[in-house]
């Protein structure tokens, strides 16, 4: 587990990974206001912990697992985790519900893994 410091290929990143949650997918949590990832952990919350240890707000932070074996967007990020329950903000399932928050964690995705 470890929050990328520069950008990797997916291939790399499939390579050193060891939380694999089906063939090529992994677990990852993103940061949408310092637009950082965290990755590869046994769950999400794992990786929701160390970016808070890191100084990055539970509010900002969601959830995604990684099909690293795709090429589009829209099969690379799945939005499925326990860690985006949030009624309080609005969120009152495992996905993300708001669309601008989606498409900002597609963009920090594509930013990180080339």
């Amino acid at each position: 587990m470890r929050i990328l410091s520069k950008p990797i290929s997916k291939n790399s990143l499939i390579k050193e990974s060891t939380n694999f949650i089906d063939e090529n997918a992994i677990k990852a949590v993103v940061d949408i206001d310092k637009e950082i990832i965290a990755v590869d952990s046994p769950m999400h919350y794992d990786c929701e912990q160390l970016l808070l240890e890191n100084g990055s707000n539970q509010a900002n932070l969601w959830g995604i697992n990684l099909y690293l074996d795709c090429d589009e967007i829209d099969d690379l990020v799945e939005f499925d985790s326990m860690i985006n329950l949030r009624p309080a903000q609005g969120n009152r399932s495992r996905g993300v519900e708001d669309p601008e928050i989606r498409n900002k964690i597609k963009k920090i995705v594509l930013k990180w893994l080339k």
